[in-house]
Formats: C-alpha cells, sequence, structure tokens
C-alpha cells in the first residue's frame, strides 16, 4: 500500500478504537474499508482480529485500575467465550458477508428498540433471575461463537445482553465486555494464525494504533456517569443498523 494508504488505514483505526471502547462494532466499518484497500476478505478479517486482540487489551487495562471489572461474577462468562469463538474462528470462510450484514442489521435495531423501551436498564443495577442468567450464558456462548468468526456488532449485542438480562449497568456492561473481548479475540487470532491467515506487517501496524486508540477511548469513558453512556450507546446502535443495511441494499 501507499504512504497515503497506510496514513488513511492507521487513522481510522484509532479513532473507531477510541469510540469503540463504549459504542463496539468496529469491525463494522474497518473490515470493509481493508476490503477497499484490496486486502483479501478473509485475510482482512484476520488480520482485524488480531488488532482487535491488543485493542481489546488497551481497553481492558484502565477499566482494571478503576475497579470496574468484577472477575469472579463474569468467570462463566470467559469461559463460554473462550469455547465459542474457537469454535467460530474455526468457521470462518463459510457465511457470506451478505448474511452477516443482515444479522448484525436486524439484531443492532432489536437492541436499539429494547433499551428505548426498558429506559431504566443500564443506569442502575438489577437483580437476576435464574431464567435471565441461563439465557446470559446461553447467548453469551453463541455470541461468542460469532465473535470468533467476524466481531462486526460482538460487543455491541453482548454489552446489550448483560444491561438486559444480566442486570449490569452499563458501564460495568462496557468494561466486562472488554475483558470478554480480550478472551474472544485472542483465541480467534490464534486459530488464523495457525490457519496462515494473519498479515503480520499489517497487524502490527493496526496493534499498536488500537491499543493506542483503546487506551484513550477507555480512560475518558471510567468517568462517564451511565445515563450518557446510555445515550452514546442508543445513537451508535441505530447509526450502525442504518449503515449496514444500506451496505446491504447498495
Amino acid at each position: 500500500m501507499s504512504p497515503a494508504a497506510w496514513t488513511a488505514l492507521i487513522a481510522l483505526f484509532f479513532v473507531t478504537s477510541a469510540v469503540g471502547v463504549v459504542t463496539g462494532s468496529n469491525s463494522l466499518i474497518t473490515v470493509p474499508v481493508m476490503f477497499q484497500f484490496g486486502i483479501d476478505e478473509k485475510v482482512a478479517v484476520a488480520t482485524n482480529m488480531f488488532g482487535l486482540t491488543f485493542m481489546a487489551i488497551g481497553a481492558t487495562i484502565p477499566f482494571v485500575r478503576a475497579g470496574k471489572i468484577d472477575v469472579r461474577k463474569i468467570s462463566p462468562l470467559l469461559v463460554l467465550t473462550l469455547i465459542g469463538s474457537a469454535i467460530g474462528a474455526a468457521l470462518v470462510g463459510l457465511i457470506t458477508n451478505q448474511s452477516i450484514k443482515l444479522l448484525v442489521s436486524i439484531a443492532m435495531i432489536a437492541v436499539g428498540l429494547f433499551t428505548l423501551i426498558h429506559r431504566g436498564k443500564g443506569v442502575e443495577a438489577s437483580a437476576v433471575s435464574r431464567r435471565a442468567a441461563g439465557l446470559t450464558f446461553v447467548l453469551t456462548f453463541l455470541l461468542g461463537i460469532y465473535g470468533g468468526l467476524y466481531s462486526g456488532g460482538y460487543v455491541t449485542l453482548l454489552t446489550a445482553v448483560y444491561v438486559a438480562f444480566f442486570g449490569m449497568t452499563f458501564s460495568e456492561s462496557v468494561a466486562s465486555t472488554k475483558l470478554i473481548n480480550v478472551v474472544s479475540s485472542s483465541i480467534a487470532s490464534a486459530v488464523f494464525m495457525w490457519q496462515g491467515l494473519v498479515d503480520y506487517k499489517l497487524g502490527a501496524v493496526l496493534a499498536i494504533t488500537m491499543f493506542a486508540g483503546a487506551y484513550a477511548g477507555a480512560h475518558f469513558v471510567t468517568k462517564v456517569e451511565d445515563l450518557w453512556l446510555r445515550r452514546i450507546f442508543l445513537a451508535t446502535v441505530f447509526l450502525l443498523a442504518i449503515k449496514t443495511l444500506y451496505d446491504l441494499f447498495y
């Protein structure tokens, strides 16, 4: 790629990593852009996942320092994610980009509507029933498969699940999903590396850029109130839903 192309990619990945700490869904933007630069589809997905690992680490550190993550509470979710994401990464190439876009668009709209209807969700912590906890575990596993396969919209949907069914506030959910995403992207990257799909030159540049962007974004988010996190999250969900629908039909 030309120096201009490298500069554009670095700038894009830094900004999306900083903003994506709250919103997630970086891959819905970064992967299609990599396609536009002529990068093979599977290599783009794999290399993006490699960079996401470092982005997730960079985002997790400020939350850990701020004491925002209850590791004991989410430990079962980490195990389910590890298994699910390994399965998902092994299935790469078996699902088309068009079907992924449609599924993500529908899910994003559903998440946005749910958040609008249940105004109290995510602002204050709530009790969790056994049925809701069981549903959370099932959805974490299924989303882990998707996260290992592609990751576009994965953290956004996971954040919504924990707010809706696991009694978390938005700040707690945002923080927890960062550590969970470290597990998801790490195991998926390992599978992609074993398959020889990662472009290490591009991956190294993106890893540094995404780590820096996510670290800066997470440092800011630890100081934001849950009500504002809810507003940012909701606005982004609808914008991303519109974007993916537009990409699907045009």
